[in-house]
């Protein structure tokens, strides 16, 4: 297995094409087919499959791609440094749930590298493609949160993905409204209280088994439920309608501004927010500056 061999299998699966990527790679289409054909005979695992419509990648090519791209991203960031003696431009990614707390914390690190060069990204997107973009290394660390009810089924798919749960905050249960809901001033409500209001929860598309949702309490009969697929929306729900959702109630001004609220539900259930890492991975040190910033909420969180 080689550098060269990897590169191909990435640009095999960027182009979906064996022959638009030979062109890519300058070489002759059977000279690409027969190094793949080595490199999948080498490890024992069919990375492609060929069609009349082009080339798939196979499940076990997901995977293995996976590991193919950080080993040749790792590869260009020392051929970078001790070759061609290049500045290195920093990189970092990471995919949430709808947390403006995580967001935040994201902001923060973001702020501390000046006029440095970097690309970071962030994913605030379905549970289900947080664990995915972990286990694919398309994010370093995946934030969402486990409780009574799910922990049992995620954390058997945190398993076998080669994925690892930790834990960072323990939080009660919020429901987050806007100031001018008739709710707003109580200091604890009940799910009885919100019956009339329409609950809003996130959409979590193919996966929305009550295992993914990102809200507690997914089994819960609502009288009035709203399912939504970004946080801008949920918010002028909430304005609109006298939408509420549930959350952790950690609540970010400097991003969501002061119209909004958090009153604690009356209820026993806690959540624990943490973070996924790859199993055996070290977190690279922008990684671990972000995880920084994400533990100075840890004062903020209440059950």
């Amino acid at each position: 297995m080689t550098i060269t061999q990897l590169k191909y299998a990435i640009t095999i699966s960027d182009t979906n094409s064996m022959n638009e990527a030979a062109k890519r790679l300058f070489i002759s289409q059977p000279s690409l087919s027969a190094s793949i054909k080595e490199l999948e005979e080498e490890i024992g695992v069919v990375l492609f499959r060929r069609t009349n419509r082009g080339v798939t990648v196979t499940p076990e090519g997901v995977e293995f791609l996976g590991y193919a791209r950080q080993v040749v991203e790792q590869y260009q960031l020392m051929e970078s440094r001790y070759v061609d003696k290049t500045e290195i431009k920093k990189k970092f990614s990471v995919s949430m749930q709808h947390y403006t707390f995580a967001v935040n914390a994201f902001v923060e690190m973001v702020k501390q590298f000046g006029m440095d060069e970097y690309e970071f990204a962030v994913h605030e997107t379905k549970t289900y493609d947080i664990i995915e973009d972990v286990k694919n290394f398309k994010s370093e660390i995946g934030i969402l949160y486990l409780n009574d009810f799910n922990r049992k089924v995620l954390t058997k798919l945190f398993q076998e993905y080669g994925l690892e749960f930790h834990d960072m905050l323990e939080c009660g249960v919020y429901a987050y409204m806007w100031k001018g809901h008739p709710l707003a001033n109580r200091k604890m409500v009940t799910l009885k209280d919100l019956e009339e209001y329409p609950c809003l929860a996130f959409d979590q598309g193919d996966y929305n088994s009550f295992y993914f949702a990102e809200e507690v309490l997914s089994t819960y009969q609502y009288k009035r439920l709203i399912k939504a697929s970004d946080r801008a929306t949920l918010l002028n729900l909430m304005v609109g309608l006298n939408g509420y959702t549930l959350c952790c109630g950690i609540i970010c001004e400097e991003l969501n501004g002061n119209e909004y609220c958090a009153v604690k539900l009356q209820s026993d259930e806690v959540m624990t927010i943490g973070y996924l890492s790859r199993k055996g991975t070290m977190i690279s040190p922008l990684g671990q500056k972000y995880l920084e910033e994400l533990e100075k909420f840890q004062k903020y969180a209440k059950i």
